[in-house]
């Protein structure tokens, strides 16, 4: 019997867990917690084993959270939860080896096992990841990464808040939402944007444009609306094609940035459930569109992620290249 490794993928939302029986394993009991029922990582994850996988010992655990890890501690953008340090959760957990990952450097490490059922391509072609490649993604914040391959095997995530630069505007009425969006939070990042809350915004925001009043309307709500068969809201639907286009200069501005000739990955909760509006919008468009390098950027794949657990993937992929002893067997009683 091995004891197995425990990876998570940890969002403003949802704390998702599982097991990886060593380095050639797929992610198995897989559980979501509501982040916020829980003080903190170490709480969620004891709860997780608790509740799902008693008696389990973990060998070695990889934990992608949403938000900065840096100078030894971490802290999710979107929790409420306080800072942490690894240290203090491995200590929690009595696990011997434990990283903490940004949720997009560890989506960013499952890219190259993704296989074509995965993915939706957003364009023509598929990407290889066969160079540098990036992961964009929307949901309950904004995350960026990228991926770097290493000369003899082996890949290193770039993590990252890319979700915190400017929110690229390109056209006039963008311009406007953005002047909008300035005004209210006294900054416009592309997070205010391109997220749940991003969606609710846009769609606020256009309304004050068109001079009426603003109906509070959840970001799901819009999501139905704008793809209702028969009767689609003409307004919801602008506010998705607006954050599809949004997202497309992002996209770009993140490929041309990290050089991501292996193609640029969209995940996050967000683009799965408006699948079709994003491959008929203007996405490759405004990704293409940056003169004078078009031709550089036409030549870089787009696709979106459909796999239900890709930073779990990740998170097992990180350790199969730095837990010492993977999968380490259990003496017997």
């Amino acid at each position: 019997m091995t004891a197995p490794w425990l990876v998570g993928d940890i969002g403003g939302t949802n704390a998702r867990f599982a097991l990886v029986d060593g380095p050639d394993g797929a992610p198995r009991d897989v559980r979501a917690l509501p982040t916020r029922e829980h003080a903190d990582l170490a709480d969620a994850a004891l709860a997780y084993l608790s509740r799902y996988a008693p008696g389990v010992r973990p060998s070695a655990a990889c934990l992608a959270v949403a938000g900065p890890v840096t100078g030894g501690t971490f802290h999710l953008t979107n929790a409420g939860w306080p800072v942490g340090t690894p240290g203090d959760v491995r200590d929690r957990l009595g696990v011997p080896h434990l990283e903490i990952v940004n949720d997009f450097a560890g989506l960013a490490m499952s890219l190259p096992r993704l296989a074509a059922d995965d993915l939706v391509p957003v364009g023509d072609r598929y990407p290889a990841a066969d160079g540098p490649v990036a992961v964009v993604g929307p949901g309950t914040g904004l995350g960026v990464g990228g991926l770097v391959p290493v000369p003899g095997g082996g890949w290193v995530p770039l993590p990252g808040e890319g979700g915190q630069v400017d929110a690229p505007a390109g056209t006039d009425l963008e311009g406007e939402v953005v002047r909008l969006l300035r005004a209210e939070r006294g900054a416009a990042t592309a997070e205010y944007l391109l997220s749940g809350d991003g969606l609710a915004r846009i769609h606020r925001y256009l309304a004050i444009i068109d001079g009426v009043p603003p109906e509070p309307v959840t970001p799901a709500a819009i999501v139905e609306r704008a793809q209702r068969p028969g009767s689609r809201d003409p307004r919801c639907a602008r506010t998705l094609a607006m954050f599809c286009e949004l997202l497309g200069s992002l996209a770009g501005n993140v490929a041309l940035t990290i050089g991501a000739t292996g193609g640029v990955y969209l995940g996050g909760g967000i683009l799965p459930r408006i699948a079709g509006v994003l491959k008929d919008s203007a996405f490759r468009a405004r990704f293409e569109g940056k003169p004078p390098v078009e031709g550089y950027l036409r030549a870089i794949p787009t696709a979106l992620i459909v796999h239900p657990g890709p930073a779990l993937v990740g998170a097992a992929m990180r350790l199969a290249q730095t837990a010492p002893e993977p999968a380490r067997p259990l003496e017997s009683a």
